[in-house]
């Protein structure tokens, strides 16, 4: 459905570095950079997520982007990324039954409040 999606941050540096480790346990890097706006992407080939400098929208919690784990060890090693650069917690890894019998998740805050979030629907 989507293509991309991207958001301001109050502080880019700290921001980039957290995505960077957070994002790296689910296989995205940096894919694009526009060192002059302070503007990132992160992706696998291309990017689709992308955060720049400036002021978030809302309050914490009022922004909720998921991004899909291909299996439930990826979402443990994303949440402990997220916990080691300084995420914090908003769910520990584990299954969501009001969901569906399948669903995997782990949810932090990052360093503006948004919550974020790693999933997977394969059962163990």
């Amino acid at each position: 459905m989507f293509d991309h999606m991207g958001f301001e941050v109050r502080e880019f540096s700290k921001s980039r570095s957290f995505y960077e480790k957070a994002l790296g346990a689910l296989g995205l890097k940096v894919v694009a950079e526009f060192v002059e706006w302070s503007v990132v992407g992160f992706g696998k080939e291309r990017p689709q997520f992308w955060i720049s400098a400036g002021k978030p929208a809302g309050g914490e919690d009022e922004l909720h982007v998921c991004f899909a784990a291909k299996d439930r060890a990826q979402v443990r090693a994303f949440y402990e990324a997220a916990m080691a650069a300084g995420g914090r917690d908003n769910g520990k890894p584990g299954l969501r039954p009001e969901y569906h019998p399948n669903y995997y998740g782990a949810f932090v805050f990052d360093p503006d409040g948004h919550n974020i979030e790693a999933c997977c629907h394969q059962p163990e």
